[in-house]
């Protein structure tokens, strides 16, 4: 089978490359500045000549706060119209498309976990943007697999663990929010998920999918920096105001994608074997 990952140079792109690499799969990667996914005609051109089997959807655009404002346009570009592009395109040709979504879909609201089949509320416009993407996905009529995912970090981007990490490098405090609870997602554990669905050959759906166990963004902070000489103090998200709503309780349910048998590991495990793999 012949693979296209799409938004090959972001965070998840680069981790999914490493993963086919490793598994000697062949797939060929494309970047913004190689495959525009918000120019229709590019995107049926290319897939037309590649053919592939199976589109890895990794491209986003992910600048939450300016997608509140100066960001709007691109945000809806990428994420909704982009998303249609490859969908239709991947209807045409018979290719399997994998597209990643987010929990922000949700309004992190619900005192218990998120399933894949409770109705959608996105709070902002990143959010909403996602939405509209996995509903064209929905409705394109494509074999389609949409993976919902939460706090991502991995070794290809700046995330949330960098940041605490080049924080403790120069204050020796810190306050971190602590009224939002999530799952933190190692790109590791999401883009071998991804594979997983098709070497299964699962049913085609929504999936959540993220690191097991809940952690707020403090408790994140504290696990990230145990071996550090930094403090660390809980705050309220009041501290810390931004453009975009959060969800405050953002927490997916994992049980439809434990029942295709794959293992997922706690966000604790993940974490550590993510921060031993990284070079000293």
């Amino acid at each position: 089978m012949k693979y296209l990952i799409v938004g090959a140079k972001g965070q998840l792109g680069q981790e999914l490359q490493h993963l086919l690499d490793d598994q000697h799969v062949t797939f060929v990667a494309f970047d913004a500045d190689e495959l525009d996914v918000t120019n229709r005609e590019q995107v049926f051109d290319t897939l037309q000549l590649i053919k592939p089997d199976v589109i890895l959807d990794a491209a986003a655009y992910t600048a939450v706060n300016a997608a509140e404002d100066e960001g709007k346009e691109l945000n809806w570009l990428v994420n909704a119209e982009g998303t249609k592009n490859l969908a239709d395109a991947a209807t045409k040709i018979g290719s399997i498309l994998v597209y990643v979504s987010t929990d922000y879909v949700f309004d992190g609201t619900k005192d218990g976990e998120y399933f894949e089949t409770d109705i959608t509320h996105p709070m902002n416009e990143y959010g909403k943007a996602k939405r509209a993407g996995e509903e064209v996905v929905l409705n394109s009529g494509a074999k389609a697999y949409i993976v919902r995912t939460s706090w991502v970090f991995g070794e290809y981007g700046n995330n949330f663990v960098f940041t605490m990490q080049k924080l403790a490098r120069k204050l020796d405090r810190l306050t971190v929010v602590n009224d939002q609870l999530g799952r933190p997602t190692w790109t590791k554990t999401l883009a071998e998920f991804m594979m997983h669905l098709i070497y299964e050959k699962a049913d085609y759906g929504i999936y959540n999918l993220s690191n097991s166990g809940k952690a707020t963004w403090y408790e994140f902070a504290k696990e990230i920096l145990k071996d550090e000489d930094v403090v660390i103090e809980p705050v309220t998200s009041d501290a810390f105001p931004q453009k975009a709503y959060r969800p405050k309780r953002s927490v997916m349910s994992l049980a439809k994608s434990e029942s295709t048998g794959f293992y997922i590991p706690t966000w604790k495990e993940a974490l550590s074997s993510f921060m031993k793999s990284l070079p000293e």
